[in-house]
């Protein structure tokens, strides 16, 4: 059975303390530390192995921290190849306040990979496509890769006749764009930073969705966090509105919405299951704490818990 293909070019090891009340400038004492394998890639690889789906975690990783996220990787049962680089892979903070339930994000740049990793990784990714069914490539860019990265390699999937999945956002996105991969799923400041313009109404944020879609992308995901998020595709649009829920980390909650849009598109669901699905997916991983992710069943109970709306598609 061919697998799903995760890209994480700039991983981090992610450190989740928590604080009872975070207090800005002061001492504040830790309560509880956790650490695991985190990048956008990996956090989709972990979602699809709960999901049961064959999923193979691919990137850099360099120094120390590098191999603990290997290791963790390979406590998990998820099966990777990564490139060793010169340097330390990042360590991302993340600080959880029990009071207000709110997550504060500290993140390292990363490492940078020399001309030669990174042409040795472009030559296995390329060998490996033929095992491919999507490929999803996620995250920030490791310092010093050229823009155009990601544009590379979903034109290499492409032309293994490979679909790929985008969660990017900057240079990497727009570059990424151009090559016009299956699916996109930009939160909304992405968008309008991609766009250059404020969306403040469904109505706009179709409408750029659908600048998008002319290219040649099948689906545009915009996520608004606890607003939901909005699916378009070229003859459809939803608006997913979340069940309530008291969020405890966000992240994770857009790479679990990624990983249940693959999922759904593997198993060939309708437009609004992906809907559903992606919305339950991201709902459940934000109620969870540190970085832990939805599993399948979780995702099956509440997926009649999402509201869906139609949205009116302009010709």
């Amino acid at each position: 059975m061919k697998t799903i293909h995760t890209v994480t070019l700039n991983p981090a090891l992610d450190k989740t303390v928590t604080v009872e009340d975070f207090a800005f400038g002061e001492l504040n004492r830790i309560k509880t530390v956790r650490t695991d394998a985190g990048g956008k890639g990996i956090n989709v690889a972990k979602v699809l192995q709960r999901f049961s789906v064959p999923v193979m975690a691919w990137g850099l990783q360099a120094g120390h921290e590098g191999k603990v996220i290997l290791e963790k990787l390979r406590e998990r049962g998820i099966p990777s190849h990564f490139i060793e680089a010169e340097g330390e892979t990042r360590t991302n903070l993340k600080v959880v306040d029990e009071r207000t339930k709110r997550t504060t994000e500290l993140n390292e740049a990363g490492f940078s990979p020399s001309e030669t990793h990174l042409e040795q990784f472009i030559q296995r990714f390329e060998q490996s496509l033929g095992e491919a069914s999507f490929v999803v490539l996620g995250g920030s860019l490791p310092p010093g890769t050229p823009v155009d990265f990601y544009r590379r390699l979903i034109e290499l999937a492409k032309r293994s006749g490979v679909r790929t999945i985008l969660d990017a956002d900057g240079q990497a996105l727009a570059q990424g764009i151009e090559a016009v991969p299956y699916a996109l799923k930009p939160n909304i400041h992405e968008l309008e930073a991609l766009l250059g313009s404020a969306l403040s109404t469904d109505e706009q944020i179709v409408s750029a969705a659908q600048t998008l879609i002319r290219k040649g992308i099948a689906y545009v995901m915009v996520s608004m966090g606890g607003e939901g998020s909005i699916l378009v595709s070229e003859k459809e649009a939803i608006r997913a509105k979340p069940f309530p829920i008291t969020p405890l980390s966000t992240v994770g909650a857009g790479d679990s919405m990624v990983a249940a849009m693959a999922y759904s598109f593997l198993h060939n669901k309708s437009f609004q299951d992906v809907a559903r699905w992606t919305s339950a997916a991201g709902t459940i991983t934000a109620s969870k704490s540190g970085t832990e992710v939805c599993t399948l069943g979780e995702v099956q109970d509440k997926l009649e818990l999402v509201d869906l709306f139609r949205l009116p598609i302009k010709d």
